[in-house]
């Protein structure tokens, strides 16, 4: 990976941990994880506001965490589902570190363990 695209990538993971950081974006992230949800749908189940819900998606729209859609049908609804590509980065920037944990865990145990 190029310098460039680690400090893409890295950044990215920042925006989707900021995105994160607040319960009511996480607990939408895992309903959204089961289907795709009306905004409604969301504000109600997490008990706030339609204001409230409104500003959470805009930051998961912006870290490009979830999509809206609008159906057919009426241009008013808004669909919200979940992105991949977020989620991949953070899993491998999860990954990545345990890796290095484990290997100085097991460097640590080394030096203890030596005679």
């Amino acid at each position: 990976m190029s310098a460039g695209a680690a400090a893409s990538a890295e950044r990215g993971v920042d925006v989707t941990l900021a995105a994160l950081a607040d319960p009511v974006r996480r607990r939408s992230v895992e309903l959204l994880a089961d289907r795709p949800h009306r905004a409604g749908e969301l504000a109600a189940v997490l008990g706030v506001s339609a204001p409230v819900m409104s500003r959470h998606l805009r930051v998961l729209r912006t870290a490009e965490l979830v999509e809206e859609e609008h159906p057919p049908y009426d241009a008013r609804v808004r669909v919200y589902s979940l992105r991949a590509p977020p989620m991949r980065e953070l899993k491998g920037w999860l990954a990545d570190a345990e890796t290095g944990w484990a290997e100085q865990l097991a460097a640590f145990k080394d030096h203890v363990e030596r005679p």
